[in-house]
């Protein structure tokens, strides 16, 4: 028990410790993983091909070589700094989520101002993607951020929001921890999606044409309106003893109970991110 509990003390310290609106490695790796065990293999070519460029990427300590390293490397780029010390890649953190309102009808405009947001850049890169007049660097860096956005839009707490920054500003307990910074946010980011993807079976193989047709099926917008009501309906409701719209508590508790109800949940949210990942990199590069 002492040794489990300095284990997950150090991965909430771990957690907390990562960029905001980062999902955690696992997460993103997860979703890469799937998405390139259903493409075509022409499209898994392709892919394997784009990536042997990655140096033009020109961020050597945020490598790309492989489909699951591209999968996090938008989250690994946003400290970097110019010659200057200005930020790099700043113009693309707002890409990373949509704070859509779970206590309103649903509504993609207010939160896509300007397309800076993960629905709009998930349309975009795939858009220069596709493109095969579009210089290499640009469809390197277009396929790592493609990559990442699919899984960004995947968990929930990306796609819908509370007017508490994606459930950021929810403290909340994870079962008998209680760090002071864990908030709901990051528990979907890492404690809860580490506990979903290890369970077994594993996620990553070969599905059947039925379910990857069916759970791919659908657009951008169909999958962000689906995401933000895991959000409201499950992020939050869980979080808030069944109404996700009632007054957000100084802290919530996800006792043990109610974190294993979230598992298939989380569970099912990496599955369709990857499979909906696979038909779009099928659809821009198969």
């Amino acid at each position: 028990m002492v040794r489990l509990r300095i284990l997950v003390a150090a991965l909430v310290a771990l957690a907390l410790a990562t960029p905001a609106q980062a999902y955690w490695e696992y997460g993103h790796e997860t979703v890469a993983a799937i998405a390139n065990a259903n493409v075509r293999p022409a499209t898994r070519i392709a892919i394997h091909r784009l990536l042997a460029k990655q140096a033009l990427l020109d961020t050597p300590t945020c490598p790309a070589r492989t489909i699951e390293q591209a999968s996090v490397w938008a989250d690994c780029i946003k400290p970097l700094k110019d010659a200057g010390g200005q930020s790099r890649f700043g113009y693309a953190y707002s890409w990373h989520y949509q704070n859509v309102n779970i206590c309103a009808a649903f509504d993609l405009l207010p939160a896509c101002k300007d397309g800076d947001c993960v629905s709009a850049q998930i349309g975009r890169q795939k858009a220069i993607l596709k493109n095969r007049h579009t210089p290499a660097a640009d469809r390197v860096r277009a396929l790592a951020f493609l990559v990442h956005f699919v899984g960004d839009l995947h968990q929930p707490l990306h796609a819908g929001d509370k007017a508490d920054k994606g459930g950021n500003d929810l403290k909340a307990d994870y079962g008998i921890y209680a760090p002071a910074r864990l908030n709901l946010h990051s528990i979907w980011d890492g404690l809860l999606a580490e506990r979903a993807i290890s369970q077994p079976p594993s996620l990553v193989h070969r599905y059947p044409a039925a379910q990857r047709a069916r759970l791919a099926a659908g657009s951008v917008t169909d999958w962000s309106r689906e995401s933000w009501q895991v959000s409201r309906d499950v992020a939050y409701a869980a979080a808030l003893g069944g109404d996700p719209c009632a007054p957000s508590p100084a802290r919530a508790t996800l006792d043990d109970a109610t974190i294993a109800r979230l598992v298939p949940a989380a569970r099912a949210e990496v599955v369709k991110g990857g499979l909906r990942l696979a038909r779009l990199l099928n659809e821009a590069l198969g």
